[in-house]
């Protein structure tokens, strides 16, 4: 097949590590060829360009300011992705005849792209629903249903439907997930009772977070000389979190549980990434003096794997005002690292459960500080290697790229 790939996200090789690029590596080395169109900004100072490997086109297609510019110049780029994309689709691959099109939430505004594939190519089309948007953004406060955020809801909520619409299935991240998009998408409920009813298996399913399944623990030499490297304690229970530190994790909470246990004995707080909320845990990191807790900078992905697997427990924040169930995708390093996963979130995502039922490690509520605490004070003294090693091997069985593959294809039979 030849395959097209629509993202947001810049890279420049489908051998770089993703749940992405692990995903269209899977599809190539089963023999299928690759397209891809990442953007690049024009602040970058890059025109467009195609970047060729073994059984992949890449094209880095130049568009507008989306991030570091203002409002004005923000809006305007962002209006113009979809006739880029699709402009960019006629004039590099008007030869390529495409059979399937796989695509993913973040963002929904790549309908008109999807949809001129689809007619021209008779393409099947995929869609990886890793984001809930609009209702995401209403949940942190961002939008609202009603006065002049509610028109740009409606409009949002409006391409959002157009792209369950043109997707011939939808992979959700889990069944909480995949439970939630049909009770609140009545026309996709009904495409999906309707699919059932002529012998398939609906064209809604759990397609997970994926990736290679390769095991990043390290060794006892490496695990002293990385703590070292970085200034971490080499006789306390060291526990992570690294990723984006934006509004949907919650910082506010994050810094509060961070504050009690600042005196709890022998654990120690690393966290690293940045985001739009970094600047106030900056605030707290540098206004304290929290012996128990370093904050650093997003480092390069193969330094902070490394970095992952010489901690002992991955922790994972969600705000709890979502009601849309997310599904980070950062448990994945964790699991590849061994690490046990302490998960604090809302109660509408099921990623708790299946840490819990799984026993790959913790679950609380992120409304209550007091009760993280103490889950940490115990966490302490329980055995975490047994949940680690469970936690790698729940990925093997469960998350591999090569499962996502086929979870992908098989769908695809039945069309």
């Amino acid at each position: 097949m030849n395959i097209l790939f629509l993202s947001l996200l810049g890279f420049d090789s489908i051998e770089e590590r993703s749940i992405y690029t692990d995903l269209l590596r899977e599809f190539s080395k089963r023999g299928h060829r690759v397209y891809v169109i990442s953007p690049v900004e024009k602040r970058m100072g890059t025109d467009t360009h195609i970047i060729e490997e073994e059984n992949a086109t890449i094209l880095r297609l130049r568009i507008g300011n989306t991030q570091k510019t203002g409002i004005i110049e923000k809006g305007i780029s962002t209006v113009m992705i979809e006739p880029t994309f699709k402009n960019a689709i006629e004039k590099y691959f008007a030869n390529v005849k495409f059979d399937l099109v796989l695509y993913s939430t973040p963002p929904i505004t790549l309908v008109s792209a999807i949809e001129y594939v689809k007619k021209r190519d008779g393409a099947r089309t995929y869609l990886l629903l890793k984001d809930i948007f609009p209702q995401n953004a209403v949940d942190m406060g961002m939008l609202s249903t009603s006065g002049i955020k509610g028109l740009l809801h409606g409009h949002f909520r409006r391409q959002e439907r157009k792209l369950y619409e043109i997707s011939d299935r939808i992979g959700c991240m889990s069944q909480a997930n995949l439970e939630y998009l049909l009770a609140h998408n009545e026309e996709v409920r009904d495409r999906d009772n309707r699919d059932r009813k002529l012998g398939g298996k609906g064209i809604v399913e759990v397609c997970p977070n994926s990736v290679e399944v390769i095991d990043k623990s390290v060794d006892g030499e490496t695990w002293q000389r990385i703590r070292e490297k970085y200034g971490i304690p080499t006789d306390k229970t060291v526990f992570i979190y690294g990723g984006n530190l934006g509004k949907p994790q919650g910082i506010p909470f994050l810094i509060e549980c961070l504050r009690k246990c600042r005196d709890i004995e022998n654990v120690f707080f690393l966290i690293i990434g940045d985001g739009t909320e970094y600047g106030l845990l900056e605030d707290y990191a540098s206004g304290l003096a929290q012996e128990n807790l370093r904050l650093m900078k997003r480092l390069p992905k193969e330094d902070y794997d490394t970095l992952v697997g010489a901690c002992d427990v991955g922790m994972i924040f969600l705000d709890y005002r979502f009601t849309i169930p997310n599904f980070p995708s950062r448990l994945l390093s964790y699991m590849q690292a061994r690490l046990p996963i302490l998960a604090v979130t809302d109660p509408n995502t099921d990623i708790g459960k299946v840490i819990t039922d799984g026993e790959l490690g913790w679950h609380c509520e992120s409304n209550d500080a007091e009760a993280v605490a103490d889950k940490i004070k115990r966490i302490r003294k329980e055995d975490r290697r047994s949940k680690g090693n469970k936690a790698f091997d729940y990925l093997s069985e469960e998350y591999s790229a090569s499962g996502g593959y086929e979870i992908i294809t098989r769908s695809l039979e039945k069309l």
